[in-house]
């Protein structure tokens, strides 16, 4: 069950994924780092998404960007 061993496979042939059997040792730290930058970017968009956000009119029910927003806090946008 498995298909059996490794196969013999060309040295020349380069991919992006890391090609026949990749495991490299730092796949951790790897892993890390992208899911960090991942994390920064994700935050950077999230605060210049809230500093532009503007409301024309005041919302009737609470909603989330409120607690974040600085132009709710400025309007006095209730948060029940």
């Amino acid at each position: 069950m498995g298909g059996g061993g490794q196969y013999p496979f060309p040295k020349e042939v380069w991919s992006p994924s890391g090609g026949w059997w990749s495991r490299p040792s730092n796949w951790r730290a790897n892993t890390l780092i992208a899911a960090g930058g991942i994390a920064v970017a994700t935050l950077g968009v999230w605060r210049i998404s809230a500093r532009n956000e503007i409301r024309h009119t005041q919302p009737t029910k609470p909603i989330p960007s409120a607690n974040w927003s600085p132009q709710a806090r400025e309007i006095g946008v209730r948060k029940e």
